[in-house]
């Protein structure tokens, strides 16, 4: 026996897990991402003979399968929001990006600097990292396949939603100055890489993410659905792997041409989702790229498990885990909540939003590039202990508590409006 036929072994088991787990988790305190977290620290603590994890060592590798992992899922976030982008009906979007994760990333600085002695450039390292958020691990509170009705999606679900859509790609600027700082200060404090960064870093890279995914989007569209030829009318076909083009023409075009491919792929999904709202392709697109998002979040879930197991959290100080709680228990939540005030959003729905800002994969992708790209002074493996325990936790707390929570409030809002309470979310049965 060789570790490679182990390997073979466990991705089958946990192919096969992630198509039946959906089902068996359904309805109860506890979620996929939860049971391969679990999963992974289990089958490393046993007496086996599998390959090494670790993301320290391994740095390149963990870099590009995150990347690969969240480009996929923006685009299926992208391709399931039915509400057209606008000022009005995005308001709590724009609000949870301009104002909540600004303070957010500013509180976490604070904290890393106060309460763990971390220099600026390392304490806004880990406020940049720690900036996206990820309901990806926490199904009940995204939004469900396309509709045709834009105002078939509850205000908790679209808001966390878009806000991942589109902070996966804006917590790049803060990770970019947060190099530039380490690089011109060290572990002091200068400001003279900020001139830099604005016009680079912020202005032009964002400006060609957005423009760039909405000329492919919309060319794509065009394809899809608009061109006078059937053979390449590609909808008439429905063909799921397709989305797989559009997410890896958006990100790859976009990247070459100096932009930010995260705000491309996502900016794309939505704009061929407005090419023809009410077409069926969209399930179609949408379907295959959850399946493929599912079993690719499954993996690096269970290898961060993997990575647990085998010491990743030995490097973790009091101090870490409590700046990690912090970001999760008071950080996040109150600066969601004032994030939304004046927002028009209703009382327990801004409570949820605002405490649901869960941490995950993008966390551990900004991480492994940041430190490809400069040298911090701090530890970094006590960098990735600060950041697993983070995502650990948010994966623990968020997961276990979601369906519970917004099962309530589906109920409460049905009763309010006069209809019939609804019934715990099912998993996915696929088209019928």
């Amino acid at each position: 026996m060789t570790i490679a036929d182990v390997v073979f072994v466990w991705l089958g088991v946990g192919a096969l897990l992630a198509a039946v787990l959906p089902r068996v988790v359904a309805g109860r305190p506890l979620s996929l991402p939860v049971v391969f977290l679990a999963g992974g620290i289990g089958v490393y603590l046993l007496p086996l003979p599998l390959p090494e994890v670790d993301p320290v060592e391994h740095r390149l590798v963990t870099e590009h399968v995150t990347e690969v992992c969240i480009i996929i899922a923006l685009m299926g976030a992208g391709l399931a929001l039915n509400r057209p982008v606008g000022r009005r009906l995005w308001a709590s979007t724009w609000r949870l990006l301009g104002i909540t994760m600004l303070l957010t990333v500013l509180g976490t600085a604070l904290v890393a600097w106060w309460l763990l002695g971390w220099p600026p450039a390392a304490a806004l390292l880990l406020a940049a990292v720690l900036a996206p958020t990820d309901p990806v691990l926490a199904s009940e509170i995204r939004v469900g396949e396309p509709t045709e009705d834009e105002h078939d999606e509850d205000e908790v679900r679209f808001a966390l939603t878009s806000e991942a859509g589109l902070n996966d790609g804006l917590a790049f600027p803060l990770t970019y100055a947060a190099i530039a700082l380490a690089a011109t200060a060290g572990s002091g404090w200068s400001a003279d890489w900020f001139g830099t960064w604005v016009v680079k870093d912020v202005a032009f890279k964002c400006a060609v993410g957005v423009l760039g995914g909405l000329l492919i989007g919309r060319l794509l569209g065009w394809l899809f659905f608009r061109t006078s030829s059937r053979v390449l009318r590609l909808s008439e076909y429905r063909e799921g792997f397709v989305a797989l083009a559009a997410t890896f023409l958006a990100y790859g075009l976009t990247e070459l041409a100096g932009g930010y491919g995260f705000l491309a792929v996502f900016t794309t999904a939505c704009a061929v989702r407005a090419a023809e709202r009410a077409h069926g392709f969209h399930k179609v697109l949408h379907d295959f790229v959850e399946q493929i998002e599912r079993l690719l979040t499954a993996v690096l879930l269970f290898l961060l498990g993997a990575f647990i197991a085998l010491g990743g959290l030995a490097p973790l100080t009091w101090r870490g885990a409590v700046t990690g709680l912090l970001l999760l228990l008071v950080v996040r939540p109150l600066c969601g909540w004032a994030g939304l005030l004046g927002g028009g959003v209703e009382r327990r729905e801004r409570r949820v939003i605002a405490v649901y800002g869960i941490r995950g994969i993008g966390s551990l992708y900004y991480l492994a590039y940041a430190l490809g790209q400069q040298d911090f002074p701090v530890p970094e493996r006590e960098l990735w202990a600060v950041v697993t325990f983070t995502v650990l936790a948010s994966v623990l707390l968020h997961g276990i508590t979601a369906g519970p929570v917004v099962f309530g409030l589906d109920r409460r809002r049905a009763t309010e409006r006069g209809q019939k309470a609804p019934a715990r979310k099912q998993p996915y049965r696929g088209r019928s």
